[in-house]
């Protein structure tokens, strides 16, 4: 049990572990690594119902797919150019799931090799998922003043491959992020 609870602290540690690609907008306090996988668990299990796929498969690459990131930090595209991020997260996620007893360790360990290996219905929706929620932080830090977020949005474009995903998309390029809470303002 010492081991389950020295791995639920380091997960807490993701929400202290900033986005660093937001930074190359001068966005000096972008969203933390938990929050962007709180809502790309949403979206995977939304994506997962939408395209028919086992949504607790799902939820579960969602879940544990960035929880790595508390050993290597979250690498923006420029300094994944220089390093070999995915054999470093691997090594991290072996490491980190080594003392867990099965069958946690084993379970979330296969869940994020299927990620990876993207053949199964359900890691393409988990895929997909982690792309959109990464769009629609670039279309809140957009509407911010961070215009150049929109390079985000235009290369998610090719990324998405779910058909959900990619509706998803089109109505969240040209949507008002705050749009929800000036309705309930409304109505009163």
């Amino acid at each position: 049990m010492q081991e389950l609870v020295q791995f639920l602290f380091e997960t807490g540690h993701l929400k202290n572990v900033d986005r660093s690609g937001w930074w190359l907008l001068g966005n000096k306090d972008p969203e933390s690594v938990a929050e962007h996988s709180f809502r790309c668990t949403i979206l995977g299990y939304i994506l997962a119902k939408l395209e028919n796929v086992d949504a607790s498969k799902v939820i579960m690459m969602c879940l544990f797919h960035d929880v790595h990131e508390t050993r290597t930090n979250d690498l923006h595209k420029v300094v994944q150019k220089y390093i070999k991020q995915e054999e470093a997260g691997d090594k991290a996620t072996e490491d980190q799931l080594k003392p867990l007893k099965d069958p946690i360790g084993k379970e979330i360990s296969e869940v994020l090799g299927e990620l990876t290996n993207q053949e199964s219905r359900e890691s393409v929706v988990a895929k997909d998922a982690d792309i959109l929620e990464c769009a629609m932080q670039a279309r809140e830090y957009q509407v911010q003043g961070y215009e150049a977020a929109v390079d985000w949005l235009d290369r998610a474009d090719s990324k998405l491959k779910c058909e959900s995903s990619r509706k998803i998309l089109a109505l969240l390029k040209v949507s008002d992020p705050g749009e929800w809470w000036k309705k309930l303002k409304i109505s009163k």
